[in-house]
């Protein structure tokens, strides 16, 4: 097995990350994310979703802690639903700070761009591309995956506004 480089293979793995990202337990204030980190002869080394292990964490983190005490080796390829955070409101560091921390990581495989809920502008991309990471973004699960990371959101609609009757 290697690295994945085709669309297809590539899909494959953003929905092994987004079945992580089902399992994230829903809320109005963050994402439900799923990752899956592979070694550069493609096995699968670690996965994680958002709030899978104590501390507020991402899906991201999860997957780069439950690999502890190892580091990813060269070449490997990070899947994650959502482009990692590049700040987080909480203060916690951000995703795009552990991936370059760990190293290791060649390229980030991404299904969706970040929507701007929580914060405005997203460097993650840039971040990574100027680190030297790779950045593909695969498009044809966004709806899927949006649906999955927006769960426990409130919908405008489903706000009343205050003084209206139901």
């Amino acid at each position: 097995m290697t690295v994945p480089t085709t669309t297809d293979q590539h899909l494959h793995y953003l929905r092994l990350a987004l079945a992580q990202a089902h399992h994230s337990p829903p809320t109005s204030t963050a994402y439900c994310i799923g990752a899956v980190l592979l070694s550069p002869t493609g096995s699968i080394l670690s996965t994680g979703y958002t709030r899978e292990l104590p501390g507020n964490t991402h899906a991201e983190e999860c997957a780069l802690l439950k690999l502890l005490p190892a580091t990813p080796p060269a070449g490997s390829v990070l899947y994650t639903t959502m482009e990692p955070c590049s700040e987080r409101n909480s203060g916690n560091k951000p995703c795009v700070e552990r991936i370059l921390e760990a190293g290791g990581i060649e390229t980030v495989v991404v299904g969706v761009r970040e929507p701007r809920d929580f914060v405005e502008c997203n460097s993650g991309e840039g971040r990574l591309r100027k680190a030297g990471v790779g950045y593909v973004y695969v498009p044809g699960l966004e709806e899927e995956i949006l649906g999955c990371a927006k769960r426990g959101h409130v919908k405008k609609e489903e706000v009343k506004k205050e003084g209206e009757e139901k």
